[in-house]
């Protein structure tokens, strides 16, 4: 049996960097069993021996060498890690000396750079994407529909709610989504407040065995979360899609950043530039 591997991801602001970039490359090991570690704020020297400390113990402990993903910033501060006996990815040390090459000037090499205030801007109209995606989930407001980016819509638990909070917070875009129910295909057409904004409109869809899932965790042996009501209403769902042309997308299998991914590259969505 493979022994597991203990990571450390080491960051001077929350971390989401140093995980987003280990986690791409931890993927792509799917037979080796990985213990993650986040040390976010370690913007210190200070902090940074504390890190060595747990990451030594971490060593002692396992009887192999962990793996430390850093994008520590301050050369001080990420000199403390080096010397240990780990295998360090070092984001930072690995990119910059060759884009500072490249530009011919010198990085700032300030802490906490990528989510900062110089991003200020962004930030504000990220949260007014995801106040406006709140405000349109699951059907709860038709107003203002002009103002949205897209409309998702597809069956009750396809993925919308997320798929939609995903794309507000991580890329500024404004989402509103739709469910399509039992009553919209007993009348065999798309409801009218939806229908005048055909060209923003983008379908999910799910498999039925999936679908019953998800549902019988909310609503256990009712009619709704059924095998049978799943499959006619998927069934349907996409045949007023093909039938009203409306593009989309099978969630059954993929993660949210997918979805996001496919979905925006289909329908030229740009996000809020960072």
């Amino acid at each position: 049996m493979t022994a597991t591997r203990t990571v450390f991801f080491v960051s001077d602001g929350t971390g989401i960097t140093a995980e987003t970039l280990g986690h791409s490359l931890l993927s792509q090991f799917e037979n080796i069993r990985f213990k993650q570690v986040r040390m976010p704020f370690t913007d210190s020297v200070e902090k940074a021996r504390d890190c060595v400390q747990r990451i030594t113990e971490a060593r002692l402990k396992d009887g192999i060498r962990p793996i430390v993903v850093s994008t520590l910033v301050e050369p001080a501060v990420a000199a403390v890690l080096r010397g240990i006996d780990a295998i360090i990815l070092d984001f930072f040390e690995a990119f910059l000396a060759p884009l500072e090459a490249e530009l011919g000037v010198k990085s700032t090499h300030l802490m906490g750079r990528s989510h900062g205030g110089a991003d200020s801007s962004n930030y504000a109209a990220r949260m007014e994407a995801v106040n406006f995606t709140l405000a349109h989930d699951d059907g709860v407001s038709n107003t203002d529909l002009e103002k949205s980016d897209v409309i998702l819509i597809g069956v009750s638990r396809s993925g919308k709610t997320p798929t939609s909070l995903y794309l507000a917070l991580q890329f500024g875009i404004r989402v509103a989504n739709y469910p399509l129910i039992p009553e919209d295909f007993e009348r065999n057409r798309m409801p009218e407040t939806l229908s005048q904004h055909r060209h923003k409109l983008f379908g999910l869809t799910i498999a039925a065995e999936r679908l019953t899932q998800i549902r019988q965790e909310r609503r256990p042996n009712s009619t709704y979360a059924s095998l049978e009501n799943c499959r006619w209403e998927i069934e349907q769902a996409q045949k007023m899609m093909r039938r009203e042309g409306i593009r989309s997308l099978d969630s059954t299998t993929k993660s949210i950043e997918e979805i996001a991914a496919t979905l925006m590259q289909t329908i030229k969505l740009e996000p809020v530039s960072f």
